[in-house]
């Protein structure tokens, strides 16, 4: 006998509780299993969850409700970088090294405007993840659309190691001046 599909205003409910209560982002896939919907029904209730002003947001790793009362806000530093493709998972691992974490990064679009994108990585686990999906969809990196300049939000418990992360991107030619 088939499990029968939740409702739609008690699976979001339910996403809702779920996202709320986990403290890493939840794949669209699982969320789908869980309410035995497709993967499609499920973007579909974020989009309307984030149109309540849900603080949701789309990571690489999946869905994750943003916690507005941290107790410890970390410090943060935009910071501007320019590398080739090939270079970015020793950006990306010199980042995570050090503790810090790569919030997003940013794109500046002649179209668009800014084109920001969550990343969340705060491992090498999450940049091995991340350059492996990117890989085996084909899709490109967003540095590939200005020719290697873009912009990287991070994050730090003390300031100590946002200033070391940025030393040693400097010394490796990573940073745009």
């Amino acid at each position: 006998m088939e499990t029968p599909k939740i409702p739609g205003d008690e699976r979001r409910d339910l996403i809702l509780k779920w996202l709320k209560e986990s403290k890493s982002p939840i794949k669209g896939g699982e969320l789908a299993l869980k309410t035995n919907v497709s993967r499609q029904v499920i973007v579909g209730d974020i989009s309307l969850l984030k149109a309540k002003n849900e603080p949701i947001i789309a990571t690489s790793q999946g869905y994750l409700f943003l916690k507005t009362e941290e107790k410890d806000v970390p410090h943060r530093h935009l910071i501007v970088s320019n590398h080739s493709p090939e270079q970015t998972k020793d950006e990306l691992f010199t980042i995570v090294d050090h503790g810090v974490t790569v919030k997003n990064v940013i794109v500046e679009h002649p179209i668009y405007g800014d084109l920001t994108a969550s990343l969340l990585l705060s491992t090498r686990k999450d940049v091995e993840d991340f350059l492996g999906k990117l890989s085996s969809t084909n899709a490109a990196l967003l540095s590939t659309l200005t020719e290697g300049i873009h912009l990287h939000m991070l994050e730090a418990p003390t300031k100590e190691q946002l200033d070391n992360v940025c030393r040693e991107l400097k010394q490796k030619g990573y940073l745009h001046s």
